[in-house]
């Protein structure tokens, strides 16, 4: 199958520039390793410092909202529709955002997702100074969530166009550790601002503000290889990215692990819980073990970026998520603290392994032409796993407690190992993810 070498002419705008390839060390081959081959293309680095920065933002607003609405509202189910209502517009348009990204300048869409983003989040702080009727944050909440239907295949199907083939895995493993990094700094920056300005407009203009900063670095990236064909829009050519990964068996092995560890092994959604019931160690240790995922998986994709490609990918990504699922009945009997962050820790660790798998396995085993396609597909299934998570954690633990609920995810999430190990053997001889040749 034919697929982008990366190795082609740069094109931004229809301007020829020198390619990556080229403004790369020789050891972009593999030898010696170095980790950081990614982050030497400038195209990259500004990138990479954008997604982050966003991600900050967003992450800060998140906190805002929720501080906000239960202020105005004292309604626990206000708090629950900020998940539904950003989700109807990613079901809604997930797939005909796929084949936009694949139709159109992928580096343009991102950058019209920026703007719709930053549009949401001043129509957000303008509702707060003002005191607008809930519904206005509502409406800008599905607008912001229009924006995140489009941001997050446009991602998955640039990455690949910004460094050459080689540096892939890389280059996923960076993106991973910084989403990381702003999972834990945006919160603690949104607290802090709320906390200092008892007002959440300010931090929705941080928002806003950190959208732009990543449309204006965007604008600056140049893309690897010459743009995809426009397809035509047709019914056959929406579905084609599902039917892409139905047909390709790595892939679907891959989303399949994520998907079940992500619905039945998160115990996020029950961490209030153990911190207040369980261990009995108040808010600053619920901080902590809210923390502790992240900072077990910034230090695991330390790591891994500085460390060669796995050469058995296939037995290193079952191995890590049923580990997730280990780690994540170890957490759920636990009474200990230190044992409690240990696992988590380690869970969060062992859960970034596979996110860097399947992200350079979905860039690099996927068309060009397709990559925007089947990154809305992975996106739809991944990030309606996470809200159906917490529901089906928060169910179990209502009927039969959390520990139940807890452990008996992690058992189900060894048990989606070994059923994809065995139907799917091809994820069992995977070699390197950049041999994309072969298994």
């Amino acid at each position: 199958m034919r697929r982008d070498s990366g190795l082609g002419p740069r094109h931004s705008a229809g301007v020829d520039g020198p390619s990556a390839e080229s403004r790369l060390p020789s050891a972009v081959a593999g030898i010696p390793h170095d980790p950081y081959v990614a982050l030497r293309l400038s195209d990259f680095r500004r990138y990479l410092t954008g997604n982050v920065l966003s991600t900050v933002g967003q992450r800060m607003q998140t906190v805002a909202l929720g501080w906000e609405l239960y202020e105005r509202t004292h309604s626990a189910l206000a708090l629950g529709l900020v998940g539904l209502v950003q989700m109807v517009p990613l079901i809604l348009l997930t797939l005909p955002v796929g084949h936009v990204v694949d139709r159109y300048d992928r580096r343009r869409v991102l950058m019209g997702a920026q703007l719709a983003i930053a549009a949401a989040s001043v129509g957000l702080a303008a509702a707060s100074a003002l005191q607008a009727p809930v519904v206005t944050i509502y409406a800008c909440l599905f607008l912001f969530g229009v924006g995140r239907a489009f941001q997050a295949p446009a991602k998955g199907a640039l990455r690949p166009r910004i460094v050459p083939v080689a540096a892939v895995g890389n280059a996923a493993a960076w993106c991973s550790g910084g989403w990381e990094v702003a999972e834990v700094v945006g919160p603690a920056l949104g607290g802090a601002a709320i906390a200092l300005t008892r007002a959440a407009a300010p931090v929705y203009l941080a928002s806003a503000a950190t959208a732009l900063v990543f449309y204006s670095l965007l604008r600056a990236v140049r893309l690897e290889g010459p743009a995809p064909e426009p397809q035509p829009a047709t019914l056959r050519g929406l579905l084609e990215g599902v039917r892409y990964v139905a047909r390709t068996k790595i892939l679907l092995a891959a989303i399949t692990l994520d998907l079940f560890a992500v619905l039945l092994g998160g115990a996020t959604t029950l961490l209030p819980i153990y911190a207040k019931d369980i261990l009995r160690v108040g808010p600053s240790g619920l901080g902590w073990l809210l923390a502790a995922q992240s900072l077990g998986a910034v230090s695991m994709s330390l790591w891994v970026a500085h460390r060669p490609s796995f050469r058995r990918a296939g037995p290193v990504l079952l191995w890590a998520v049923a580990g997730f699922g280990a780690a994540t009945i170890v957490f759920g009997f636990s009474r200990s603290y230190p044992l409690s962050f240990a696992a988590l820790f380690l869970a969060g660790a062992l859960d970034s392994v596979s996110v860097v798998i399947r992200l350079a396995l979905a860039q690099l085993r996927t068309p060009d032409e397709l990559r925007g396609r089947v990154s809305a597909v992975n996106y739809l299934f991944i990030g309606t796993s996470n809200e159906l998570g917490g529901f089906e954690s928060g169910a179990v633990a209502k009927l039969f407690g959390p520990v139940v609920s807890v452990v008996s995810g992690g058992i189900g999430t060894i048990v989606v190992v070994l059923a994809v190990a065995a139907m799917w053997p091809e994820i069992r001889k995977l070699g390197r993810v950049e041999d994309t040749d072969g298994a």
